[in-house]
């Protein structure tokens, strides 16, 4: 697990357990860190800068500015700032913060890293393609001083999963699908059951979480033997009584993605699943051949995959993204959708997850 160890890390509420030990390739006196300089590049929606929208929505206090490419059709709503402006302005790191199909750097996208370093920003990324494989990146970066994070570089020692039962309680977001909000209502629950003062910690999974939570380890660049290995490692025994939410990643029901779901469910050996789904969605992400499975079909099959290593797992409640949807028909989805699973269901954006929290505490009270 990689996990920053300075003044950048949001402090800890009173009583909150401790992150598991440190295991990291990158330096544990890192320098990179917020302010951020959010790099949008030229992404074409939305969804193509969900690390720039996650760190803009979960830490807002850390994000300075956005830059845009000609031809980006995204935006945060920040003001825009050219690397120069934003270091001027304060900003210590520039984050890549969009994705495409498969993770890579463009031409366009390498020039702007390099502009970034000259101009003495940090630069983080959580692409596949790595920034420290590209040799110009890294002349860059030693030239000027200055430091790269790889948010999709798992750490060596990962070890190969056991099953054994570990002290401690854990909640797994799992999914209908990939890019469901499992993040989202993951850090949704932290941030609600903080409230009631509950001890609860997110645990990151991929590389918006990684760079939200600053700890975690990318469990979809782990090799395959070793998933259910580093979902036990993200999530070792704790003697407080708090709880480890740990951010879930794919779909059982995705062709592509169904063995890193499967890993996550074995080794965070969850006590309670929240389901994550996307109501209008008709077909997998990226797959228009094979459709959404029915909720409780789902459901039901997480359930009996995490049996496996804690036979006493519990469905806790529904979490929908209903962004599009009214709020109107968003309502009357939530109330069918309880009504028909027996469990609350809530976006937990624009309705908060008070109902999925009380089910969780209800449900796992000793």
């Amino acid at each position: 697990m990689w996990k920053r160890d300075d003044a950048a890390k949001p402090s800890a509420p009173a009583g909150q357990a401790p992150a598991p030990a440190q295991h990291s390739s990158a330096p544990q006196t890192a320098h990179w860190g917020p302010p951020y300089l959010l790099y949008l590049g030229q992404a074409m929606d939305q969804l193509a800068i969900k690390t720039a929208r996650g760190l803009a929505y979960w830490r807002p206090e850390w994000c300075i500015g956005q830059l845009q490419r000609p031809g980006c059709k995204a935006t945060l709503g920040l003001r825009e700032l050219d690397v120069v402006q934003a270091k001027a302005a304060g900003a210590n790191t520039m984050v890549v913060g969009m994705a495409n199909a498969g993770g890579v750097m463009d031409p366009q996208t390498v020039a702007d890293v390099i502009a970034a370093l000259d101009a003495g920003l940090h630069v983080a990324a959580g692409l596949h393609n790595k920034l420290r494989e590209n040799p110009d990146i890294v002349a860059a970066a030693q030239r000027n001083g200055r430091e790269l994070f790889d948010a999709r570089d798992p750490a060596p020692g990962i070890p190969v999963g056991t099953g054994r039962r570990r002290a401690g309680r854990r909640l797994l977001t799992v999914g209908t699908d990939c890019s469901t909000g499992k993040m989202y209502t993951t850090l949704a629950l932290e941030r609600e059951m903080h409230k009631r003062g509950c001890k609860a910690d997110f645990r990151g999974t991929g590389q918006t979480g990684i760079l939200v939570a600053n700890c975690g380890v990318p469990i979809d660049s782990v090799i395959a033997d070793f998933i259910s290995g580093a979902a036990e490692w993200i999530s070792p025994a704790r003697f407080d009584g708090g709880w480890d939410l740990i951010e879930g990643q794919g779909s059982l029901f995705h062709p592509s993605y169904a063995g890193v779901s499967l890993g996550l469910l074995h080794g965070s050996q969850a006590d309670a699943l929240v389901l994550c789904h996307e109501p209008t969605r008709r077909h997998m992400r990226g797959l228009p051949d094979s459709p959404v499975p029915d909720l409780k079909r789902c459901l039901d099959a997480n359930i009996e995959a995490a049996r496996l290593t804690n036979p006493a797992v519990k469905a806790v409640g529904i979490a929908l993204n209903t962004s599009n949807l009214s709020e109107h028909e968003a309502q009357a989805m939530c109330r069918e959708i309880s009504g028909r699973l027996q469990l609350p269901c809530e976006d937990p954006v624009t309705m908060g997850v008070e109902g999925i929290v009380d089910s969780l505490l209800a449900c796992c009270a000793n």
